[in-house]
This record gives C-alpha cells, sequence and structure tokens, in this order.
C-alpha cells in the first residue's frame, strides 16, 4: 500500500457556487439512478450510492428525498450520459462526463470550452485510451480504526482491488482511497461492507494511467480549462492526467 496520486489536482479556483454544483451534479445521479432501478434503495444499488455520495458531500435530507420523488414522478427529466474527449493545451488529456438532455446544446458547450482556452475537442477514442475506468471508494480518516490495513489489502484483491492507498479530498483532508475495476465494482462494494468499513463515497471514475507534470504556468492554463467546463450545467465530471 502507498499513496495514490489523483489526477483530479486540488484546483486553485474556490468559487462561492461549488457546493451549489455539487448538489446539481448530485441531482442528475439520483435521477438517473431511480430511472435506472427504482425510487428504493433497498432495492437500488446504484441509488443507494448516490444517496451515499450526496451525504459526504452534505447534501441535506429533504433535497435527497425530494430528488428521489421528482425522478420517480410522471413526466420526471430523463438524462443521458454522454462522454467528449479531447486535449487541453500542452498535450494534456481530458475526459468529460456530461448527462444531458440536450446532447446538440451540450457539445456546442463543451466544444466552445476548449476552443476558447486553447484545447481541442476530439473524437470518440482519442484519448480514451489513456484512461482505465475504475470503481472508486473514499473513506473519512479512522475508518480503517482497529483493522490491520495489509491483510485488509490482501482480503480485498480477491474480490477486485488493484489499488489502495492514502489520498486527500478536495480540501486537502487525507482519504483512504480504494480502487478496482469498474467491472468488480459491486463485489468490491459488498466486499468493504461486509467489513463494517463506512465508505464516504462511491463511484466510477476515468483514472489516468500516466499523470504529466507541468510548470505551474502552465497548470494554471489546464484547470482554466477544467473550470469553465465544470460550471457548465451539463458537465458532471472531468477528468484529466495532468500530475
Amino acid at each position: 500500500m502507498g499513496r495514490i496520486f489523483e489526477t483530479r489536482k486540488a484546483t486553485m479556483f474556490k468559487r462561492w457556487d461549488k457546493m451549489a454544483k455539487a448538489f446539481t451534479r448530485i441531482g442528475k445521479d439520483l435521477a438517473i439512478a431511480v430511472k435506472a432501478g427504482g425510487p428504493s434503495p433497498d432495492t437500488n444499488p446504484a441509488l443507494r450510492r448516490v444517496i451515499q455520495n450526496a451525504r459526504a458531500a452534505n447534501m441535506p435530507k429533504d433535497k435527497i428525498e425530494n430528488a428521489i420523488k421528482k425522478a420517480s414522478g410522471q413526466g420526471a427529466e430523463s438524462y443521458d450520459i454522454v462522454l467528449y474527449e479531447g486535449y487541453a493545451p500542452h498535450g494534456i488529456a481530458l475526459m468529460v462526463e456530461t448527462a444531458t438532455n440536450n446532447v446538440v446544446r451540450t457539445v456546442a458547450n463543451v466544444r466552445s470550452a476548449f476552443k476558447t482556452h486553447g484545447g481541442g475537442l476530439g473524437t470518440e477514442g482519442s484519448v480514451a485510451f489513456q484512461f482505465k475506468r475504475m470503481g472508486v471508494f473514499r473513506l473519512g480518516p479512522g475508518a480503517l480504526a482497529g483493522k490491520d490495513v495489509e491483510t485488509l489489502e490482501l482480503e480485498l484483491i480477491d474480490h477486485g482491488l488493484e489499488e489502495m492507498g492514502e489520498g486527500t479530498n478536495d480540501k486537502g483532508e487525507p482519504q483512504m482511497i480504494i480502487r478496482g475495476a469498474f467491472g468488480d465494482f459491486g463485489k468490491l462494494q459488498a466486499a468493504i461492507e461486509a467489513r463494517g468499513i463506512a465508505v464516504q463515497s462511491a463511484e466510477s471514475e476515468y483514472v489516468a494511467q500516466t499523470l504529466l507534470s507541468l510548470p505551474e504556468d502552465k497548470s494554471t492554463e489546464i484547470l482554466e480549462l477544467v473550470d469553465a467546463l465544470e460550471q457548465d450545467e451539463d458537465v458532471q465530471r472531468v477528468f484529466h492526467n495532468l500530475g
């Protein structure tokens, strides 16, 4: 076990609306999960995961419940998950995950953000080969208290664990991060829960297989593009290989 270096480099742009954006993203995740598997977290593992993530983001309980009710009703908004690939300046690869009800609007906005910030929107497969889709579980401080971490790591390997190590959240606070192939998501989650380990969040992410380091001035250019993309209402998350 070692330290896990994340591709989502801590942004230097602190926006007042960061929490509001997080709630919007989670609201869409809730709607997508409900549409796919129904409104009961007892029978819908995907919804259970999103509720868990919503709590980790401090989303109020009433907002979670209202989002589930809204997604369960007639005429509820339907979203498609669409991935866009492209390059930022200096050869940095980006994967942009969107949840949209209007693909024409979304692709136009994403293309505009790339162009404005010196990058270029690519075709399908142009950068995806540099990333691996993984199930990523984040554990808060103390989640493994009293447990033999090395033994746990060996046990979880049998359930799909590929990487386990220390990391930090967006606030710079310590976290334990567990990663496995996306195909083993459910199996790995069940193994973690069976051992009484509290998970802060559980999501699928596109993890860069090789990270590129840039000097601060060039990194700033990349983060400006990432920030512009993240501000778009259709963009859920942006992944990149900036180290």
